[in-house]
């Protein structure tokens, strides 16, 4: 496919550094199919589509197959597309993982990032009571708007379901706050040394709770690849029902500028990339 845009996500940005010169990188695309699969099935030439990728999205044709790749719909641009792959996937499935059941507590931690701010939404629209740990005092409002029923900056209560965007002793913290068969996802990455401590006590008695750690790449083979989540999400952007958070757009050719704006926090939703 000829890629239009791309989206940044941290984990592919930290990549970078352990990456030797001249490899490909990049997950998120959004383009038109340059050239249709081989046996026939997928997208014609010429169709705008979306896909998910394991490297190389940061390019200007890549090979996408067919079983993480969606048409995009009407009144979606390739710019909201792009940012759908690795992060709105990851809300979804997260969420989804944790069974997430109406009117129940959800907590969110590192809810003003990329994937966090797709995490309250769609909670959110899923009937849940949204609490967002944000530490960036300023993104309150934005994630009241987009359907938070509270802002802090530490985690009190417990809850049914808690995602958390954060890790490290963030998901120490998390762990003590949950309800009796509550279900934490854990979505971010942790360094091989780095130890997470929690009050065992504080976790007993949540009797019946579990935690998961996941790894998008890892669960989509087991849960029939990208393209049926992907489908949901472009629906409810071309419904008006979730919003893409688009914070910073920019030439693939400014990519180092727009990366330093992701990995100092100066941008709290998706940073798109035009492959002009």
């Amino acid at each position: 496919m000829q890629v239009r845009t791309t989206s940044l996500n941290r984990g592919e940005v930290l990549d970078l550094a352990r990456l030797p010169d001249g490899s490909l990188a990049g997950w998120d695309v959004a383009g038109v199919v340059e050239q249709s699969a081989a046996d026939g099935r997928g997208p014609a030439r010429g169709t705008r589509v979306v896909g998910l990728v394991r490297t190389g999205a940061w390019a200007q044709l890549v090979a996408v197959p067919t079983a993480s790749l969606v048409v995009i719909p009407a009144g979606v641009s390739f710019a909201q597309a792009a940012t759908l792959p690795s992060a709105g996937l990851t809300a979804l499935t997260a969420l989804e993982l944790a069974g997430s059941r109406v009117a129940s507590r959800v907590l969110i931690t590192g809810a003003s990032g990329g994937v966090g701010r797709f995490v309250v939404q769609l909670a959110y629209q899923g009937g849940a009571d949204v609490t967002a740990v944000a530490r960036d005092a300023h993104a309150s409002a934005e994630l009241r708007e987009l359907g938070a029923s509270a802002v802090v900056q530490s985690i009190d209560d417990e809850y049914d379901v808690i995602i958390d965007c954060v890790g490290g002793r963030t998901f120490g913290q998390a762990i003590e706050h949950l309800a009796p068969r509550g279900v934490l996802v854990n979505l971010a990455t942790q360094s091989e040394d780095e130890q997470i401590t929690f009050r065992a006590g504080s976790f007993d008695r949540a009797r019946g709770a579990r935690i998961h750690t996941f790894n998008l790449h890892e669960e989509l083979p087991g849960l029939g690849g990208a393209a049926s989540g992907l489908t949901r999400l472009c629906r409810l952007i071309a419904a008006d029902r979730l919003d893409a958070q688009i914070q910073l757009e920019a030439s693939w050719r400014d990519a180092s500028s727009a990366i330093e704006a992701l990995l100092e926090r100066r941008i709290g939703g998706k940073a798109v990339l035009h492959i002009d």
